[in-house]
């Protein structure tokens, strides 16, 4: 009995094999910007967030310019909304391939990403509203003897 009680003394003067980390750490570059990107269909988003006045630019233009849909603007500012930082931070994005709504897309899951870089508490509301997944539905492929995906050539009973 006394040697199990000396070899859990010994236990308890024992270190932890690594140092603990904190939890929630910031991953800023040298200008004090998160960086992240962000995909969905063909497109590809580059996401740089700062605190600013809420200003976004897309491809050195403004989001107004670059997205005149109504609906894409209100998709990109979904993830702001949602984490209640509406205004609070400048973000420069530059995207490429696939169209406009892929684009709009790609935007919203960098800037989710980007978001929980700045600021990590951030990261379970906006996993709840589904932000930080990568949607993964992506144009099927054509396949030999079909006109399309899936479309049959015309047929002719005669």
């Amino acid at each position: 009995m006394t040697e199990i009680v000396q070899s859990m003394e010994g236990l308890s003067a024992l270190k932890p094999a690594a140092p603990e980390q904190p939890r929630h750490v910031q991953k800023l570059d040298a200008h004090g910007r998160a960086y992240a990107t962000g995909k969905r269909k063909n497109a590809v988003a580059r996401v740089w967030i700062r605190p600013g006045s809420g200003k976004i630019t897309v491809n050195t233009r403004p989001v107004e310019v670059f997205f005149a849909r109504p609906v894409l603007r209100m998709l990109i500012q979904q993830p702001l909304v949602t984490a209640n930082r509406n205004g609070q931070y400048d973000i420069v994005c530059t995207v490429s391939g696939g169209g406009l709504s892929g684009q709009a897309g790609a935007v919203r899951h960098g800037i989710s990403k980007a978001l929980t870089y700045f600021e990590p508490e951030l990261r379970t509301p906006l996993k709840r509203g589904g932000f930080l997944t990568r949607d993964p539905r992506v144009v099927e492929r054509k396949k030999y003897g079909k006109a399309k995906a899936r479309r049959s050539f015309q047929f002719s009973k005669r």
